[in-house]
């Protein structure tokens, strides 16, 4: 029999349910508890947005891949269902013998991207041959993606306002004791490699020159996280004198409760008590540029695989 191979998306993954949400969080943290008042504020947060899309979108941009590719294109969720372990052994069920995999975070770090690869090695063993894609922050289709959104919001906006607004990029923020180096490792990419997003994006809006880098999305556990924080950014803008910001969430690739709630309810919020009117473009979710640059990192490893 010769070779079958088949694409592997990662994601986060999120739970389907409010009542999932302990469940969840358990296997974001490890099994580590998370005190009773953490777990019902994230809970009232995704009551605020409904069922979380997180899942489904994910799905449909792997349809959506196997549609351009004509190739097998399966989804592992390190956090929820489908879990990778699982669609791991679909796969070898299915008779694939090997697999590029791309994690759905373009920006590689360890945070992330790490514990996506540790899964997939866990899972995977000796059973498929595996082109693993460390990351994609520079991909200029992906800042097209974006950009496509960006460019009519901004242009509008502008026109409104009177002035060109300014445009605020944002990703996840990480730990800090997760990107500094150590002796045995060194600095995580993740903070350089989201902001080389941001810049691509910024270069495809023609005449957008004032824009801002910020992580959101600080998590509600011990330590500093990375910044600065969209907060802090939202109030150095208003001081400036600015009536109105694009927020462009540039390290996430679908609608979820970091979108959902984190930028259109609370950051929203945030600025209308500031004065400052907050906007964001759609997010990417089934965007056919999105699909255009997963297919073509996705190619490149089917040929590595090929070839070796």
């Amino acid at each position: 029999m010769g070779d079958r191979a088949a694409v592997l998306l990662l994601a986060h993954g999120t739970a389907d349910t409010l009542d999932e949400i302990p469940e969840y969080l358990s296997n974001v943290t490890g099994g580590r508890p998370l005190p009773e008042s953490v777990i019902e504020e994230i809970r009232h947060r995704y009551s605020l947005i409904g069922p979380s899309p997180l899942t489904r979108l994910t799905q449909e941009q792997g349809r959506l891949l196997g549609v351009e590719l004509e190739v097998p294109v399966y989804v592992g969720i390190r956090n929820w269902r489908p879990y990778i372990k699982d669609t791991v052994q679909q796969m070898v069920d299915d008779g694939v013998t090997s697999a590029v995999v791309i994690c759905l975070a373009p920006q590689n770090s360890r945070t992330s991207v790490g514990l996506y690869r540790r899964a997939v090695e866990a899972a995977v063993g000796d059973r498929l041959r595996i082109d693993f894609v460390e990351g994609w922050a520079g991909n200029l289709l992906l800042a097209e993606a974006f950009a496509e959104r960006l460019r009519p919001l901004w242009h509008s906006l502008s026109r409104e306002i009177g002035d060109p607004v300014p445009v605020l990029f944002t990703a996840h923020s990480v730990p800090q004791r997760t990107v500094e180096p150590g002796p045995d490792q060194p600095a995580d990419p993740y903070a350089e490699q989201a902001r080389l997003t941001a810049e691509n994006v910024a270069d495809c809006v023609p005449g957008l020159k004032d824009w801002r880098f910020a992580f959101q999305s600080q998590g509600m556990s011990d330590g500093p996280w990375i910044g600065p924080t969209v907060e802090e950014t939202l109030t150095e803008i208003s001081k400036e004198g600015h009536k109105a910001v694009v927020i462009d969430p540039i390290g996430f690739l679908c609608d979820h409760v970091e979108i959902l709630y984190d930028i259109d309810i609370a950051f929203r919020d945030f600025g209308r008590d500031l004065g400052l009117r907050v906007e964001r473009p759609r997010s990417l979710n089934s965007s056919p540029l999105l699909t255009a640059a997963l297919a073509g990192i996705a190619r490149n490893g089917l040929a590595r695989l090929a070839a070796s």
